[in-house]
């Protein structure tokens, strides 16, 4: 199955966040981007896998190297023959050799073998060199992988940069929504206390002051829940964090209307292009298991006994002694060259290569359809864009009218031309209009942010930012 793409964080909506610890400084989008693709679990993790997929391509290109074998041994036993054949069936055999007796006997002496061979698979039409390929496109694989990874985290950490931004600006917001509920209260108890309203307008206001902390108990918890997965992005634990709002004052100067998705250069349809080249290098290497193998070969080869030539005629023509058991006294060589060509793997192998086959048609669909999916989402980015701009310039308008009809309300019921129900909705109309404000400033950031994914280019918001 594809994976999650990256700006369906985004996408979730314009206010999820992270953050966990407390900081003292301002605390930075680029630094927090920077602590967190150094800390984040699954980066590191796949920075070792990186690490990994070179290491093995390092041991597969040493496969062009020949075998060079040392081998000793020194053992005690007897060497009664005997005629027969015999298969030595998973080593499960002995190689004692010496003349075949009428009956047992137990004569035991010392013997040595030593062994040097070279072996080397000099010509095997391509299958090392395949294997090198495969090597390297896996190497290349886990590093798209971790490229993809770290441009998610990227576009994750700025939403919840963003988000968090949002939370705080929403409980300035209802901070102040809750200083006016406290002063329209005060003023309401003291015209009640002297008859000048009803008193159950005092009770009203009073009502209103527990709505306005009940409201901002809740931008708190929210702001904290968004400071808890900031952190957790980071890979640290937080509690709350001071963030640079200088930049969320001002919309980005420039906003991007090219919409061509660069399919060659977008680090998740890269990393499934790795996929996709790691299976069909898979794929010829299966093929060249097709072929014979042809190698070179040599031995030297020193052999030490106890048992004396002889020993045929003169069972006594032997000696215990250690020493003399495994001095090399004689030797051979041998030279070669061999070719190795088992028949039954093309039979056993073309089915595996049909499968690897299959496997790189999967790998093309989700890679077509992870495109289709950007190519969707860069369009709603670009709707979400424009709708972010337009909202961006009606709040000011509408923060403006709701705080000139809230002063009038106000100053109305101070002399008593208007009802407290009046005063109230005034409130609340300006209460929503300065939410609407704080999210339409935050949003044109989070809809850039959001084509900023889906182009692949995470420089189009960071550079703005």
């Amino acid at each position: 199955m594809p994976k999650p793409l990256l700006f369906m964080a985004v996408l979730s909506g314009f206010l999820i966040l992270n953050s966990s610890g407390s900081y003292a400084q301002t605390l930075y989008l680029k630094d927090a981007i920077h602590t967190a693709l150094e800390n984040y679990g699954s980066i590191k993790a796949k920075k070792n896998y990186v690490n990994a997929s070179e290491a093995a391509l390092q041991q597969a290109r040493k496969d062009y190297l020949p075998n060079l074998s040392l081998s000793a041994q020194q053992d005690y036993g007897t060497i009664n023959g005997q005629n027969g054949p015999s298969y030595g069936l998973g080593g499960l055999g002995i190689a004692s050799s010496g003349p075949a007796f009428d009956q047992q006997n137990w004569n035991a002496a010392f013997g040595a073998l030593y062994l040097a061979n070279v072996n080397w698979e000099f010509f095997s039409f391509g299958k090392i060199k395949e294997r090198v390929k495969v090597s390297a496109g896996i190497l290349k694989r886990d590093q798209q992988d971790l490229a993809q990874e770290q441009f998610q985290q990227e576009i994750k950490v700025s939403a919840a940069y963003l988000n968090l931004l949002a939370a705080q600006r929403l409980r300035r917001s209802q901070e102040n929504n809750l200083q006016r509920a406290v002063t329209f209260k005060n003023t309401a108890v003291i015209r009640a206390s002297n008859g000048l309203i009803a008193g159950v307008d005092s009770s009203l206001a009073k009502a209103e002051v527990s709505s306005a902390k009940i409201a901002l108990t809740k931008a708190k918890d929210l702001e904290q829940e968004q400071a808890n997965r900031l952190g957790l992005l980071m890979g640290q634990t937080v509690t709350s964090l001071v963030l640079d709002t200088a930049s969320i004052t001002r919309i980005p100067s420039q906003l991007y209307p090219d919409s061509t998705l660069q399919e060659k250069s977008h680090p998740l349809l890269q990393f499934y292009r790795s996929r996709l080249a790691v299976s069909d290098q898979q794929t010829q290497l299966f093929r060249k298991s097709y072929y014979p193998t042809f190698s070179m070969f040599g031995v030297m080869q020193g052999r030490g006994s106890g048992f004396s030539s002889a020993y045929a005629q003169n069972q006594t023509a032997f000696t215990r002694n250690y020493a003399d058991g495994i001095n090399p006294v004689r030797g051979n060589y041998l030279f070669g060259v061999g070719m190795v060509w088992n028949l039954t793997s093309i039979l056993r192998t073309h089915p595996q290569v049909k499968a690897q086959e299959f496997l790189s048609k999967g790998l093309q669909e989700e890679y077509d359809l992870v495109a289709q999916q950007l190519q969707a989402q860069l369009a709603i980015a670009d709707t979400k864009l424009k709708n972010a701009i337009d909202n961006y310039k009606e709040a000011p308008i509408q923060v403006k009218a709701a705080s000139d009809a809230y002063l009038q309300k106000s100053t109305l019921y101070k002399n008593g031309l208007s009802t407290i129900v009046d005063l109230t909705q005034a409130l609340y109309v300006l209460n929503r209009a300065e939410t609407d404000r704080d999210i339409a400033y935050n949003n044109v950031w989070q809809a850039l942010l959001l084509k900023s994914a889906a182009l692949g280019d995470f420089d189009l918001f960071i550079n703005e930012f």
